[in-house]
């Protein structure tokens, strides 16, 4: 078993007139991968050849994207876990829907609010809508990797009891949740599974893709980001662990979808989707004229 490193979630903090802000490293990774999607993004668009002789916007266009996906990304998100994990909590506490400081962001309902956000400004500037979503594929899995850093620095979102010898003990309550008389359990960093599947393997993989000229045919960056996301988190939760409020007959959600009923978490129910999409996208580009 390993430790869990002592690292603190705040990078550092600050007390002005008795209140302290501080810094988080989750926060920062948010920040961060947003601004390296951006170069990503700036990189592709100065460089016509990768689209077989035109990117579909202007390098300059990009920055006025960020401000879109970053409204995507929080709307779709926080909106994302309210309607999939805890419907029935927020409907019965609706103002607490907006603080989004207190935690509680959905992926996949964040990838939903990008799409929008994404269709819109296309739609506003004459952009190809399928070619911004490739460019948005490439430079997403970055910022996914840190989000899941980030997860594991927070001690959260914690795999299942392990005896693995690179189980860590995770403090608080995954410690006190599979305790024995032998002390804490260790638990799977199911967090790093995710920044090295979704994050790493994801962005080589789509790198690899861009070298081979897959940019030339609309959709494919696309489809590999959904089938490589949807199957690497459907193969990750069965090493995380799954959050007992979401399974309960109290979360209709939880009950009908992804708990008892068909034996499956919501990350799964709700990446099943995203495989089939993108193996669709895949097989399209594949059939489609250069």
């Amino acid at each position: 078993m390993i430790p869990f490193p002592d690292i603190s979630p705040d990078i550092f903090s600050i007390t002005i007139a008795g209140r302290e802000f501080a810094l988080r490293w989750y926060a920062m990774a948010y920040l961060v991968g947003l601004l390296l999607g951006w170069r990503i993004m700036v990189a592709l668009m100065r460089r016509p050849g990768l689209w077989g002789g035109q990117a579909p916007m202007r390098p300059g266009q990009v920055e006025e994207l960020l401000t879109w996906v970053v409204v995507g990304v929080v709307l779709g998100g926080r909106l994302g876990f309210v309607l999939f994990y805890e419907p029935g909590y927020y409907l019965a506490r609706p103002t607490e829907i907006l603080r989004v400081w207190q935690g509680g962001m959905s992926f996949h309902g964040g990838f939903l609010g990008v799409l929008v956000a994404a269709w819109l400004f296309a739609r506003r500037n004459g952009i190809a809508p399928l070619r911004l979503a490739d460019a948005l594929a490439v430079a997403t899995p970055v910022g996914l990797g840190l989000g899941r850093i980030a997860n594991f620095i927070n001690a959260e979102l914690w795999g299942r009891p392990t005896d693995l010898p690179w189980g860590v003990i995770f403090p608080g309550e995954a410690a006190q949740a599979c305790a024995t008389a032998l002390g804490p359990c260790a638990r799977h960093p199911s967090q790093l599974y995710e920044a090295a599947l979704e994050g790493v393997l994801l962005f080589v993989a789509l790198l690899w893709l861009v070298r081979r000229g897959g940019l030339r045919r609309p959709g494919l960056a696309l489809g590999v980001f959904l089938a490589g996301y949807g199957l690497a988190r459907f193969i990750v939760e069965f090493f995380r662990q799954a959050d007992a409020r979401f399974i309960t007959p109290d979360n209709p959600w939880g009950h009908v979808l992804g708990g008892p009923v068909w034996g499956i978490s919501m990350g799964q129910l709700l990446s099943l989707p995203m495989i089939l999409a993108g193996l669709s996208f895949v097989w399209l580009a594949g059939r489609a004229r250069r």
